[in-house]
């Protein structure tokens, strides 16, 4: 029917021409972005799903940085105890040569000046290793009260995006042992750590007595290689949790990126069709619109 108020083809190709046109600023706006969801309109669904994994991806990453801070501080405490116990091999080693007798009181006196400082030595050791600011050790554990440090109880490391992805590691009560058996390995580590003053000892002046430090030291470096094996063992722990979450994010950015990333490939092929369709669409338009005026012919 040919019609003047009502031209049907011309109402067809202005709305191929709308649709051609949402297809084509949606296309183009995906290969600008790089993003296949710009908005919820887009994929509603996918929007979600990528959110949430976005949140996991963000909160591995931090996860991550956690884990090297956690790292770096119990090899900081690791270290700190190697120090120890290569000062502990030294008073032993003053301690096996006063056992011996003959030496004069003199020479007595001097090895025990020298096991003395390094009794102090120990107590600075543990009032004096931080990290960030924070105390490690304190003054606290075992029999002694002072400041207090941070492996005095159990520390929590977060090392994941749950809540529950925890790893605690808890070397109080091994860090109390030592310390109480330091306090017979030397007076003056002791006196240092209740009050911060030093004062001699007389652990060396005697042979009954090097014998007696001989073997304090030795359950002293005892005491140091259970809480050296527990730093080590949560060391190794943190490294195999760091490799696990480095994978279980490269996976799920895959899988963002899956969801969110431009097909450039796809888009751009349906840029062009849409491209096409809108020529073709407005060739049609023109060619609709000039259906009305071939009425007037019949009038003639």
């Amino acid at each position: 029917m040919l019609s003047i108020n009502t031209n049907v083809a011309s109402m067809a190709a202005v709305n191929a021409i709308n649709k051609s046109n949402a297809s084509l600023a949606t296309s183009m706006e995906r290969l600008a972005t790089g993003n296949r969801i710009n908005s919820s309109a887009d994929d509603a669904a996918g929007k979600q799903i990528a959110n949430r994994l976005q949140t996991q991806s963000d909160g591995d990453a931090v996860a991550q940085r956690n884990i090297s801070d956690a790292t770096a501080m119990l090899q900081t405490a690791d270290g700190m105890f190697d120090e120890m116990n290569d000062v502990l091999g030294r008073m032993n080693d003053l301690s096996t040569q006063a056992a011996n007798g003959t030496y004069s009181d003199d020479d007595l006196q001097a090895m025990q000046d020298e096991y003395d400082e390094l009794g102090q030595q120990m107590s600075d050791m543990l009032q004096n290793t931080t990290y960030g600011g924070t105390n490690l050790f304190g003054t606290a554990s075992g029999s002694n009260t002072g400041a207090s440090g941070l492996f005095q109880s159990a520390v929590s490391f977060q090392v994941g995006a749950e809540s529950s992805d925890t790893i605690t590691v808890d070397i109080s009560t091994q860090l109390g042992q030592l310390v109480d058996d330091l306090d017979q390995v030397s007076k003056s580590f002791s006196v240092d750590q209740a009050s911060n003053t030093a004062s001699g000892g007389t652990e060396l002046t005697s042979s009954g007595g090097a014998h007696t430090a001989m073997d304090n030291i030795a359950a002293a470096q005892s005491d140091i290689s259970k809480i050296q094996s527990s730093l080590g063992a949560s060391i190794n722990r943190l490294n195999d949790t760091a490799a696990n979450l480095t994978n279980m994010k490269d996976n799920t950015d895959v899988a963002i990126g899956n969801i969110m990333d431009t097909d450039y490939a796809t888009e751009a092929s349906n840029m062009t069709k849409q491209q096409v369709l809108m020529q073709t669409g407005i060739t049609m338009l023109k060619q609709a619109n000039s259906t009305s005026s071939m009425v007037g012919s019949l009038l003639q």
